[in-house]
């Protein structure tokens, strides 16, 4: 059997297309590690090396690759779903914030206060 997608630890939230994923497919698709496959219906496009979500992520849900920490989901998406720069953000540089305005207010209120310009 050809996998169309894998997910490196079966606690994994995400998957990666090993080849391009159409909607409407159904996969199972199986972890590295063993463990209960994931029955999916695509629900995107999903370009090849790109992640498929493994279940519904909510906005803010911390998102699990390779057993660890990888992302904040930035936007909910249904099992199924794409997965990329558009809905998730990198731990990297993470704050606890799940959308743009609340980084922006933040961002205004320590303008305000003088944070960062010589302020208190």
């Amino acid at each position: 059997m050809a996998h169309r997608a894998l997910a490196h630890k079966s606690t994994d939230d995400v998957a990666v297309a090993v080849s391009e994923l159409r909607p409407g497919e159904t996969l199972t698709i199986e972890a590295l590690d063993g463990g209960e496959p994931h029955q999916v219906k695509v629900l995107e496009a999903i370009p090849l090396g790109h992640k498929i979500a493994l279940r519904d992520l909510p906005e803010g849900h911390v998102v699990i690759e390779y057993g660890e920490k990888i992302g904040r989901m930035t936007r909910a998406v249904k099992k199924g779903g794409y997965v990329h720069t558009h809905n998730i953000r990198t731990l990297r540089w993470d704050y606890g914030e799940t959308s743009t305005a609340k980084r922006k207010a933040k961002v205004t209120a320590s303008r305000k206060s003088g944070v960062g310009k010589g302020g208190k």
